[in-house]
């Protein structure tokens, strides 16, 4: 701009000369030229400015300093400089003109003393338009700068007449509250806030006790390195005031300002503010109408300390991490926030209650903006990422309209009590909706209040089939959709997020989060959140759309809902239900249009029933995985269960379903669900491979049956809690049948836990292994505990593989001659590998051998009430490094054996009681090689209970005895169980 000015002034000199060249006398003398006439607005004769200088009146200075004593009027073709104080005096009036700029032109270590006063007594008359704003700056362009304006007026405050302001030694204050102090109109003020200390900061307008008879409107305080408007105490109103980035407060008060600061905007988007609203000391309960609050970097939006309050009306914020800060717990109800005590639980997000376009005379390049969606649209519209958009009725992108939704928007329902079903968006049969989500940035639709059934969420209508036929009614809105059209496009959804949707019209009508009238696969639906809706999460009526990767959490009603005969694909959905009281994780009804659900994976901590089929109704079901439901398959109304195929077989109520996750949870990551789903229940039959997640802590609700074909893996670290009602002891635990395997992948830093939750004995059934070695009683034998087969002719039989695990209080009782033990073994072949294995507080046995050829070692018993060691039916396996331990009494032996002596190996043997008892007890013909035995503490040694010959019994090399001592062999080292003791 000096540039040009210098051009044009050079221009002007050049056209002068000219001119004086062209009246020059022939003999090169020059004319006196032209006298100064001092008023025709041009610089003539010997003016030395326009209409000023020379013999006409001395032009006006500029550089505005000292102090005003008269009145003065400044002139806005010209370009005022601030290089001091400037201080309009007692009875002095200083005006300004729209368009005038005045520029704080301060050298470094004078900002505090460079700035405009109004004392007590002056006034300031700023006349600046919409088109012509008077503008205050500097020539820095620095937060900082300068001390901005202050005016000191007559008005009451807390700190009494004539009070000592904290900025340049102003006196203030008095008893005249109608005090006039002038009138502000259409002014910018920017990059004012000089820091005295860190007590005490000049702001952009600062207004000292000045009073109501003052005028202030149209303000714009901008790039404050201060607060950007402060009251000290006094009565004045102001109105229609924009506050950008001020870096403290945006509005401040103290000294019990009483006034009101109507339509107030403040803008937030630079890091590090303090707040939108500051108040302090005493409550002159001062009144804000309508005040909206910006942010884009989080902060605190409303700050109230000491006593001090307000009466806000037309509140509006957004983007604030902290809504209301009563800094030194002061009475919340001091502060009236819409007609009620302030609440920092609340959001107070609401449609803007004052309009951005109010102060587009200030020509800010900052943008946060807000915008309100309703009513139709019938062209194409892009909506803005960067503006939050808030919804408070039906907004409807009618036939041949289109609305394109950004990366990163964020659209909220602001609903008052009572308009929930009419406040949605819909997409009518002809329109599209082109939702541009990425997983690092998804759009997110969501609710003022956060409570589930706050809106109606989105509802798009199609021209598809659907069993309702052409032009029905939907259930909501009115909206007509159907058609024959099976490849409709009602366009395209990428990564979308509804929130707190599913509003109720009456209790057989309601909105979803999602609901697809008739939707035609020329549609594109991927990767969307449901989350928290009153009723389903989507819902289909009829309609050919296929979507893809739905995550869908904690909806009351059903998660995945469709009627009408919908007969398109859902591929990948997960659903969470952590939350007791839903319907189902999937709801169908109607006639069977045979729809397809590819991978669907949910997962219950309350719970609940998964899949139910009213009517007709039916699907194609793969990858199904459930777990923790109650009922897994519910049909109705005893429609065929052919109609529903699960995995390629008729829908079976009594499977559980449960199986190795087949949807990732992990794909929803950019969900960012607060939602952790950290339990799951096992039960029912195993049919096909599952690896349980060590993340996850899973309960055993009752039999959890591994069959034939299928391995259960448990990782290291894997935790599964027997969670028993009284009476159900007997039928929960976990069963490997013939045929099947079990692959415990425990290590000593992370063995896998066994437990119940009840934490006493006998609680559950523990861990029973069926396999197909040999037993005395032949192949397929039924075991004592829940008529198990077991048994047969390959002792090299694989049952999987057991490492470092810890079961703890195991051995339900049956009755007196039947109990679970911790660890069960039917015949239990050699192929299999067990090792480090503790069995702890059991209600019977640590562990027993039913026949079978397996070895093992390593093992840790701890105070089991029957024997820690029992045999029968002819094992000849090892046991390598046993320790057992007894510091209870009433225990039966540390081993105990039956049956047919097929003369099992004891590698390194140590038992220790502290309660007397028996050590070795052997029933019938039964016996055992016994090498490095050590026994401490028992009263009997070796018990031939039924006066078996004491040679089936080899310790150390010789016959058996009763006397013993066996306490000369060396002790297994105890610390070799650290890992299940926790020493």
């Amino acid at each position: 701009m000096k540039t040009k000015i210098l051009r044009l002034t050079m221009g002007l000199m050049a056209i002068t000369s000219l001119f004086l060249t062209s009246c020059s006398s022939d003999d090169g003398g020059t004319d006196p030229g032209e006298e100064a006439t001092c008023s025709d607005g041009k610089m003539n004769g010997d003016e030395t400015g326009i209409d000023c200088g020379g013999s006409c009146t001395a032009c006006e200075d500029t550089n505005l300093t000292g102090s005003l004593t008269e009145d003065r009027t400044l002139d806005a073709s010209k370009t005022y400089t601030l290089t001091t104080t400037f201080s309009i005096e007692s009875g002095a009036t200083l005006t300004i003109p729209a368009g005038t700029k005045i520029i704080a032109d301060v050298e470094s270590g004078d900002e505090t003393s460079t700035y405009i006063v109004v004392q007590k007594g002056a006034k300031i008359d700023i006349q600046g338009t919409s088109s012509n704003p008077v503008e205050m700056t500097s020539e820095n362009e620095s937060a900082g700068d300068w001390g901005g304006l202050v005016i000191a007026g007559n008005a009451t405050t807390t700190e009494g007449s004539d009070a000592t302001a904290e900025v340049g030694q102003i006196k203030y204050g008095g008893s005249t509250d109608t005090d006039n102090s002038g009138s502000i109109s259409y002014l910018i003020i920017r990059y004012a806030g000089a820091q005295i200390n860190p007590d005490s900061q000049y702001n952009g307008l600062t207004l000292y006790a000045v009073g109501s008879g003052t005028t202030i409107d149209n303000v714009a305080l901008i790039d404050g390195k201060d607060d950007g408007v402060e009251f000290f105490g006094g009565t004045v109103s102001a109105s229609n005031f924009y506050l950008e980035n001020n870096e403290d407060d945006a509005v401040d008060w103290t000294e019990g300002w009483s006034g009101t600061l109507t339509n107030t905007y403040v803008v937030h988007t630079v890091d590090g503010f303090s707040t939108a609203v500051e108040a302090d000391g005493e409550n002159g309960n001062p009144t804000l109408a309508n005040f909206t609050a910006v942010s884009t970097v989080g902060g605190t939006a409303l700050q109230f300390k000491k006593t001090s309050g307000a009466t806000i009306t037309g509140l509006s914020l957004a983007g604030y991490d902290s809504t209301v800060d009563m800094k030194d717990d002061g009475p919340l109800a001091n502060v009236q926030i819409d007609g009620a005590d302030a609440n920092p639980e609340l959001s107070y997000i609401a449609t803007p209650t004052v309009d951005i376009e109010r102060f587009a005379w200030v020509n800010s390049s900052t943008t946060a903006e807000t915008s309100v969606l309703t009513g139709s649209l019938t062209s194409e519209l892009t909506l803005d990422a960067e503006i939050k958009y808030f919804l408070d009725s039906t907004f409807s992108v009618e036939a041949g309209g289109k609305l394109i939704i950004p990366a990163g928007t964020e659209i909220v329902a602001d609903v008052e009590n009572g308009d929930e079903t009419s406040t949605y968006i819909v997409v009518q049969k002809g329109g599209q909706i082109d939702i541009q989500g990425t997983e690092s940035s998804p759009v997110i639709m969501t609710s003022a209040n956060e409570n589930p059934g706050d809106w109606g969420g989105l509802v798009i209508a199609g021209k598809a089939t659907t069993t309702e036929g052409t032009d029905a009614t939907a259930e909501i809105g009115q909206i007509k959709y159907g058609g024959s059209d099976d490849t409709d496009n009602s366009g395209s959804i990428k990564y979308l997020v509804i929130k707190y949707a599913g509003a109720q019209i009456n209790p057989d009508s309601q909105y979803n989060g999602l609901s697809l009238y008739a939707v035609g696969s020329g549609t594109t639906i991927d990767n969307v959140a449901l989350i928290d809706g009153k009723d389903d999460g989507v819902e289909f009526f009829g309609g050919t759309v296929s979507a893809s990767n739905f995550y869908l959490e904690n909806n009351e009603d059903d998660a995945v809902d469709w009627t009408e005969g919908w007969n398109g694909t859902l591929t990948n959905t997960y659903v969470i239900h952590t939350v007791d009281g839903f319907s189902t994780a999937v709801e169908a009804d109607g006639e069977n249009g045979n729809p397809t659900l590819a991978n669907f994976t949910a997962v219950s901590t309350v719970g609940g029933t998964a899949l139910q089929f009213k009517k007709t109704s039916g699907a194609t079901i793969t990858g199904l995985s459930l777990a923790g439901y109650d009922t897994t398959v519910d049909m109705k109304d005893n429609g065929p269960l052919a109609n529903v195929q699960l995995d390629g077989a008729d829908a079976d109520p009594a499977l559980p379903y449960i199986a190795t996750p087949t949807v990732d949870i992990a794909a929803f990551a950019w969900v960012n669900s607060e939602t952790e789903i950290e339990t799951s229940v096992l039960s029912g039959s195993l049919s096909t491979d599952l690896t349980l997640d060590a993340d996850i802590t899973y309960y055993l609700a009752e039999t959890l049956s591994v069959e034939s074909g299928a391995t259960l893996t448990i990782p290291a670290g894997t935790s599964i809690i027997a969670d028993v009602e009284s009476g159900d002891e007997t039928s929960t635990y976990i069963v490997v049948q013939k045929g099947a395997k079990i692959d415990i992948q425990g290590t000593e830093a992370s063995p896998v836990v066994m437990t119940s939750s009840n934490e006493a004995p006998g609680d559950w059934g523990g861990l029973v292994i069926a396999g197909n070695a040999t037993t005395t009683e032949g192949t397929d034998a039924t075991a004592e505990v829940g008529q198990i087969k077991y048994g047969g002719t390959v002792d090299t039989d694989n049952s999987g593989s057991i490492s470092y695990l810890i079961i703890r209080y195991a051995g339900a009782q049956i009755n007196p001659d039947s109990q679970y033990n911790g660890l069960t073994l039917y015949a239990v072949g050699s192929g299999t590998t067990i090792e480090n294995v503790a069995m702890i507080d059991g209600k019977d046995d640590g562990v027993e051998f039913f026949g079978g050829t397996v070895s093992v070692s390593n093992f840790y018993f701890e105070n089991n009430d029957d024997d820690a060691i029992d045999w029968t039916e002819g094992w000849s396996g090892t046991l390598t490094n046993a320790y057992v331990l007894h510091t209870n009494a009433g225990f039966s032996t540390a081993v105990e054996a039956d049956g047919s002596n097929n003369n099992p190996k004891l590698v390194n043997l140590t038992a220790v009681s502290t309660q007397d008892g028996t050590a070795l007890q052997f029933k019938k013909t039964s016996g055992a090689t016994i090498t490095n035995l050590y026994l401490e503490g028992y009263a009997t040694l070796v018990d031939m209970k039924d006066s078996g010959p004491l040679a089936n019994v080899q310790i150390d090399g010789a016959d058996a005895t009763v006397a013993g001592p066996y306490n000369s062999g060396t002790k297994v080292d105890i610390t070799l169980f650290d890992w299940a003791t926790g020493n």
